[in-house]
């Protein structure tokens, strides 16, 4: 079918064609005296107003006849029909038709060459298509590569036909983070930001887990505590993550446990396993890593152990209540190891003393009042010397205590 530009022309042409006719027969005027060139000039003339003619008369009636004989209608298709009156008509591809050939064959060949620069357009148009298909595909297959590495393959999978189909980065992004796969591998995030904390990127997040994952991994924890699933999550992980844990803080609560409680004595090994028995000597590391528990808090479990472990020393006992009083006033593995050595040496004779001049008796909480300077501490310190005085009265100002723990009054011994 012409296009719009062309029927146009042609309808102007029809319409210069008319105004000449109307004027009468007129001659063709060539712009050479030659026979040839004026009868060319007169056929393309003849051609122009013909075509004007029919593009303007519109399409046929479908059905028009083949070329018919003695004004008998005929049937047949484009090309060659028929007029009842025995005029040869001529009906292009788009149903247009013609009584002269001339002028058929040009508007022919001007429908040809449309339908075939609209065919090649396609084609460029399809070509151009599966490029870019192709290259999608590509970034795709590059992408599930990468995040396979990670062990995040099946974040990408399910987003296949958004990325496929040319989705733009951002738009990638939004539906990505919006996935359920997403959610679940960076879990932790909804968590802190349910704490008011900022939710981490994607490279900040997986840097904090490789950082978590190779410190645990040193310190010989074991691979429970550290492997990653299909998903590339691990339950511990996602807790550090949530509760902010910095990587500085994992390693300083590893280096608590090993240092002051896997590398200590026996006896500290002993005071924390009677204290908290839920502890093994397998979870003695990992249980440092519970972030529900503040680094202080483990210190402070530790401590205690240690305390006990300072008494277990001296021959002495104590208990998770007494040990964890003693740790709030500031006792440490240092002063306990100090401490319970002085008490020990003079504790059974100070209770024989109490006890053979009446007073009340010298225990060792009592001793552990004044040498650890808690609330009592002058009470105590006042016990030790009412007894160490009765000593010296009966002996005449001497003692048999002199070289014992009772006769220094700045450790508080017996």
């Amino acid at each position: 079918m012409a296009t719009k530009a062309q029927l146009k022309k042609l309808q102007a042409e029809l319409a210069k064609q008319e105004a000449t006719l109307a004027k009468g027969p007129q001659k063709v005027t060539p712009t050479s005296t030659s026979p040839a060139d004026f009868r060319r000039a007169e056929e393309q003339s003849m051609v122009d107003l013909e075509i004007a003619r029919a593009v303007a008369a519109g399409k046929a009636a479908s059905g028009a006849g083949t070329a018919g004989t003695s004004g008998t209608a005929g049937t047949g298709g484009a090309g060659g029909t028929g007029a009842g009156t025995g005029a040869r008509v001529y009906r292009a591809t788009d149903g247009t038709e013609f009584t002269y050939q001339a002028a058929y064959a040009t508007y022919q060949t001007s429908l040809n060459d449309a339908a075939a620069s609209k065919l090649a357009g396609q084609q460029e148009a399809t070509l151009a298509n599966q490029a870019a298909q192709a290259q999608r595909q590509s970034a795709y297959d590059l992408l599930l590569e990468q995040f396979k590495q990670y062990g995040l393959a099946d974040l990408v999978e399910p987003l296949k036909n958004l990325i496929t189909s040319g989705a733009s980065p951002s738009e990638f992004t939004i539906r990505l983070r919006e996935s359920e796969p997403y959610k679940k591998r960076f879990a932790a995030n909804a968590q802190r930001i349910a704490k008011g904390l900022t939710a981490l990127d994607e490279a900040s997040y997986l840097a904090k887990e490789d950082a978590y994952q190779n410190l645990m991994r040193n310190y010989g924890l074991p691979e429970t505590y550290w492997k990653k699933d299909t998903m590339g999550t691990q339950a511990g992980f996602e807790q550090l993550i949530a509760n902010d844990v910095s990587s500085v803080e994992l390693e300083d609560r590893l280096m608590t446990a090993q240092n002051r409680v896997l590398n200590s004595n026996p006896e500290v090994l002993k005071a924390l396993k009677d204290f908290y028995p839920d502890i093994n000597n397998g979870d003695i590391l990992a249980y440092t890593l519970d972030p529900k528990n503040a680094i202080e808090n483990i210190k402070r479990k530790v401590t205690a152990a240690e305390i006990g472990g300072a008494a277990m020393q001296a021959n002495l006992s104590t208990n998770l209540s007494r040990a964890e009083e003693l740790q709030r006033y500031g006792v440490d593995k240092a002063a306990a190891t100090e401490g319970y050595s002085a008490i020990g040496s003079g504790l059974q004779r100070g209770s024989e003393l109490a006890s053979i001049y009446g007073q009340s008796p010298y225990t060792q909480a009592t001793a552990e009042a004044e040498v650890f300077k808690l609330p009592a501490a002058e009470e105590a310190r006042k016990q030790r010397q009412k007894i160490t005085g009765l000593e010296k009265a009966t002996f005449g100002g001497q003692t048999g205590l002199t070289s014992g723990a009772l006769a220094r009054d700045r450790a508080g011994g017996i």
